[in-house]
């Protein structure tokens, strides 16, 4: 009768320590191998294709002021570090970056679409559709007579949703607001582009838009009563609870003074 007698302890940690030396001799060729593959000239970055928005950024200049910002080869490259050196530049508002198999990358840009100037007069920032600020050469807008809105810092969105909800109001009267703030105390301010000046008021986008649909619903008929179009207006304020006040060009409120006295 044959009896299987178990390896002597020795053995056992023999086979043992060969098995952890074979696998850790495994895991260093495939580190040394990967290595190589990574750092192989096969796979250095070899050009970068630019597509989607290039208006005011030709896809030439994008490469040569982004390139020397890449680094790495095709497997290693910081694809999040690649896009943040596009969105750095002007008018770059997003982009996606991804490898294109052996050796080069593309970038799909979104360019910001500016619709107003922000801030102060001679301010070098816009705003964009989605109420997003951004700095670049106002002197490439391609729009003409943009508004310029204004407002406390991360007021901008609701800015441009009150512009938006205000002009085609004065649209219909063939108006148009060249410039809408918003004050640090929450009013409302505009200027036409006739350079009447509105005091809108405060409230939210409702509020106010009821309030400006009554005035500007009877401004063309209260013109009309002293031979004025609404290009006459001068300014108006709309913070009266139960009206507005308005000034008319060539049309006086105070009374002369002879028909002061005959009013005595």
């Amino acid at each position: 009768m044959t009896h299987n007698l178990p390896a002597p302890l020795d053995v056992k940690l023999m086979n043992l320590t060969s098995s952890l030396l074979l696998v850790a001799f495994l895991l260093l060729a495939l580190g040394t191998l990967a290595g190589w593959v990574k750092a192989h000239p096969l796979f250095a970055i070899r050009g970068v294709t630019v597509a989607g928005d290039v208006n005011h950024n030709n896809a030439l200049t994008l490469r040569a002021n982004v390139a020397p910002q890449l680094r790495g080869t095709f497997l290693t490259i910081d694809l999040a570090a690649a896009r943040q050196a596009f969105e750095a530049m002007p008018w770059v508002r997003q982009a996606v970056v991804r490898r294109e198999f052996p050796n080069r990358l593309k970038a799909i840009l979104q360019e910001h679409q500016a619709v107003g100037y922000w801030g102060a007069e001679g301010d070098s920032t816009l705003i964009n559709s989605f109420g997003e600020v951004f700095e670049a050469n106002v002197d490439e807008v391609e729009q003409d007579e943009l508004p310029r809105l204004d407002g406390p810092q991360g007021q901008s969105a609701q800015v441009l949703a009150m512009y938006r909800a205000l002009q085609p109001l004065f649209e219909q009267l063939e108006l148009s607001i060249d410039e809408l703030e918003l004050t640090g105390r929450g009013s409302w301010r505009a200027r036409l582009d006739a350079g009447a000046r509105i005091e809108l008021g405060r409230g939210t986008e409702d509020e106010v838009v009821v309030r400006t649909e009554r005035f500007l619903g009877t401004l063309t008929q209260v013109a009309s009563r002293y031979g004025r179009t609404v290009t006459a207006l001068e300014s108006a304020d709309l913070r009266h609870q139960e009206g507005y006040a308005l000034r008319l060009r060539g049309v006086s409120t105070v009374l002369p003074e002879v028909q002061k006295a005959q009013q005595k």
